[in-house]
């Protein structure tokens, strides 16, 4: 067990230090709740619910109004993620050429549906509107990297780089 060095409290773990340290930062902060929860997203992976009582507690903001905020933008997730997040386009073009037979192959090889985590963190799956590529048709993101013109066939292959 450890102690934060902002206020004196005992702390089970170096991610509850740097929570820690981080509401210090902010605690007298107005307007401080979203870079707060974008940093516990960071500290921890995603926003356990035990994180988001210490933030309601330590800012003084209402659990419900934190909860809203949460629940209100999409960069906020409340179930632990892979450590690879793919994203597949369903935007026209995409869409046009194929790509909801791409989603669908990634969804069978990685046994998950739209938004899922593997069992193991290591792949989150979800569909996005429009990756910007168009041009690569249908494409994938995979964290940075953007892969296109593919077929389902592509995927396992793919997905082996990122292992």
């Amino acid at each position: 067990m450890a102690v934060c060095k902002c206020t004196g409290e005992h702390v089970d773990s170096p991610q509850d230090v740097e929570l820690m340290e981080l509401l210090g930062h902010y605690r007298d902060y107005e307007g401080g709740l979203i870079p707060v929860l974008q940093g516990a997203q960071e500290i921890f992976g995603y926003l356990p619910s035990d994180v988001l009582e210490k933030i309601s507690q330590e800012l003084s903001i209402p659990f419900s109004e934190v909860f809203g905020v949460v629940t209100f933008y999409a960069q906020f997730h409340l179930k632990p993620r892979g450590r690879n997040i793919i994203r597949v386009c369903l935007g026209t073009a995409c869409h046009v050429l194929g790509g909801s037979k791409i989603f669908t192959a990634l969804q069978d090889e990685l046994g998950v549906v739209n938004g899922g985590t593997t069992e193991d963190l290591r792949y989150t799956l979800e569909s996005v509107a429009c990756i910007g590529a168009c041009g690569l048709a249908p494409c994938i993101m995979i964290n940075d990297d953007t892969h296109g013109r593919l077929v389902p066939s592509d995927m396992k292959k793919i997905l082996e780089q990122y292992e």
